[in-house]
């Protein structure tokens, strides 16, 4: 299995670019950022970007779209639904990151699991980090590492 982040927008030098890569170089699993940016703002934005993502991610992937009205759900049931998806064959898991407006009903309904990083919103571009950090929880669970202290 692999993990596939695509995200609208683009992380240039900093902290929020700095917490991604601390926690994504930790991964044994590989990992790939693709981000997208439409160029033309203005109606129709969050379609257009809709297209972008979608076009990025195979079409067999078990897409995750990360959404402020999914499901919050513990790092523990993360970690075994990871698990439950690479164990039944999944080659690809590819999470979803919108941008400032959110992701189109397109998106939300291809996804498997539309999930919610706790009830706040956060900043796209700090939704990377936090969600590599979790996929990194994730392997630590997985091995019974001392990391994760439940």
């Amino acid at each position: 299995m692999r993990f596939l982040v695509v995200a609208v927008g683009r992380a240039r030098g900093g902290p929020e670019r700095a917490l991604w890569e601390a926690y994504s170089e930790r991964l044994t699993t590989p990992i790939r950022l693709i981000e997208v940016e439409s160029k033309r703002p203005g109606p129709g934005l969050k379609d257009r970007e809709a297209e972008l993502l979608l076009k990025s991610v195979p079409d067999d992937a078990v897409l995750v779209a990360l959404d402020e009205r999914g499901k919050s759900i513990s790092s523990e049931t993360f970690a075994k639904t990871l698990a439950q998806w690479r164990d039944g064959g999944a080659a690809t898991v590819a999470f979803i990151i919108g941008g400032a407006d959110g992701l189109a009903d397109e998106v939300r309904k291809r996804a498997r699991l539309l999930l919610a990083l706790g009830a706040m919103t956060w900043p796209h571009l700090v939704v990377r980090g936090l969600l590599a950090e979790q996929l990194y929880r994730a392997e630590k669970i997985w091995a019974g590492h001392p990391y994760h202290r439940a």
